[in-house]
This record gives C-alpha cells, structure tokens and sequence, in this order.
C-alpha cells in the first residue's frame, strides 16, 4: 500500500502544473469574480475584469504561438507563477500589468496597417492619388471644367436630398 500512494504523490507532482493550471487560473478566479460582482466596491471588480482581460491575451498568446510555446520545457511552470501573480490579491499582479502596458497602449492608439500593399508606380513614378487626378484632369479639361466640377461638388452637398429630407424636420 506505500509503494501505491508513493506512485500517486510522484505522479501528483510531476504533474502539478497540469492539475495546478485550472485551478488558480479558472476555479479561483471564477469564484473571486462572482463575489466582486455581489459586492458594493468597484475596486475588486477592475481586478477580476483586468485578469479577465490579461488571461484572455496569454490565452491568444498561447494559440497563436503554439508550436514555439511546446519547445520551452519550463513554459508551463512559468505560465503557473505568472498566474499566480496575476490572481493574487496581494500581489495585484493584474492591476500592476494593466496600468504599467495594457492600458498605455490602449490610451496612446495608433493605427497598425498589417494589409499594407504598396501601390503601383506609373510610368512618371508619380503616386497615384487625388493631386494626380486633378492635374490630370486639369491638363485634359482645361480649369474652367475644374471649377465647374467642384462648384457642382459644394452645391450638392450643401442642398437637402428629397430622399432625406424628413429626417431633418423637427
């Protein structure tokens, strides 16, 4: 019978990350989540919303970078003590990662083209764009047909469509 119940403590803890995960990252949380939502003080909601949040993006972090996560052998263990520090109220692990890199770039948006295409070059090398057009279109049309253009341009979206007309009475 020892020989049995030092088989299962040696496979308990070669395993501990395995069993250990669930548990400090979803059971415990769950529970510390739905008694913020039961209380008054928002300061325990913002803690269980921000490791929501960072959970979510190790989470995304984790399938996006798979392949590359399974050939770090201390991935799990490491992955565990961040979750620890995350969840533990004491360490405000969660608050501290939210205010110090989440949130400043959330605040300081900038955009990211991850589709950009560069655009063709014509024969003169200009960029094709809405300077281009115009001088194109001057050189074909002459300034006076410009003019007229722009004129109808400022006339049209100055008038009131009949079409919506109703939705500016009052």
């Amino acid at each position: 019978m020892g020989s049995g119940a030092a088989s299962f403590f040696k496979v308990l803890l070669n395993n501990f990350d395995v069993l250990a995960w669930p548990v400090v990252s979803l059971v415990y949380p769950l529970y510390a989540s739905i008694r913020a939502i039961e209380t008054k003080s928002p300061v325990d909601d913002q803690q269980w919303l921000t490791y929501w949040v960072l959970y979510s993006m190790i989470t995304l972090f984790e399938l996006t970078f798979a392949k590359v996560i399974e050939w770090i052998p201390i991935w799990a263990y490491a992955k565990l003590i961040l979750t620890c520090w995350l969840v533990i109220p004491y360490f405000s692990g969660a608050a501290y990662v939210y205010e110090h890199y989440v949130r400043p770039f959330f605040l300081n948006q900038q955009t990211i083209n991850i589709w950009y295409v560069p655009r063709k070059k014509d024969i003169f090398s200009k960029p094709n764009d809405i300077l281009t057009a115009a001088e194109q279109y001057i050189a074909d049309n002459g300034t006076e047909a410009f003019q007229t253009m722009i004129n109808k341009a400022d006339k049209s979206r100055n008038e009131v469509h009949p079409i919506y007309e109703e939705d500016y009475r009052y």
